[in-house]
């Protein structure tokens, strides 16, 4: 569980963040910017839809953090569906995420400051520990939903 005041301060900014229209497009130019790997992975994509998808997500983390048995059961398909046997995301490309969202958040939030980017990594750095196992994880190999933790 994450700590009240690490919580409080990224929910306000997350919340502020996300008020504002052109935040996530904003983390996916910086993001499909930042690598020819990435870019290549979203050659195709609605990311009109795809921010969508990424507000669910990044909600669903956050309940993560809280501790709630849906957001557990997300992660996991969020870890399949991104792992080997779905988009194959390499696990490099999740901390390149991490720091796209971050500039993001530090263009949008006009509270930016050295806590709120440490309540960021608080609260998404455990998250993206775990989606970035299933990255590791081989197709043949036992399913992590099986795995203890």
């Amino acid at each position: 569980m994450v700590k009240e005041r690490i919580l409080e301060v990224y929910n306000d900014s997350f919340e502020h963040c996300l008020a504002k229209e052109g935040f996530l497009p904003r983390f996916y130019e910086l993001f499909t910017a930042s690598s020819p790997e990435v870019r290549d992975k979203f050659k195709d994509t609605d990311l009109r839809r795809q921010a969508w998808i990424l507000r669910k997500s990044l909600y669903v983390l956050t309940m993560a953090s809280v501790g709630t048995g849906e957001a557990r059961d997300e992660l996991i398909r969020l870890g399949n569906s991104h792992g080997p046997r779905g988009l194959n995301i390499p696990a490099a490309l999740y901390d390149l995420w991490l720091e796209c969202l971050l500039r993001a958040v530090e263009e949008f939030d006009a509270n930016w400051s050295p806590e709120v980017e440490r309540s960021w990594r608080e609260m998404l750095g455990p998250h993206i520990a775990v989606l970035k196992s299933y990255s590791c994880a081989r197709p043949e190999s036992a399913d992590l939903e099986n795995s203890p933790g």
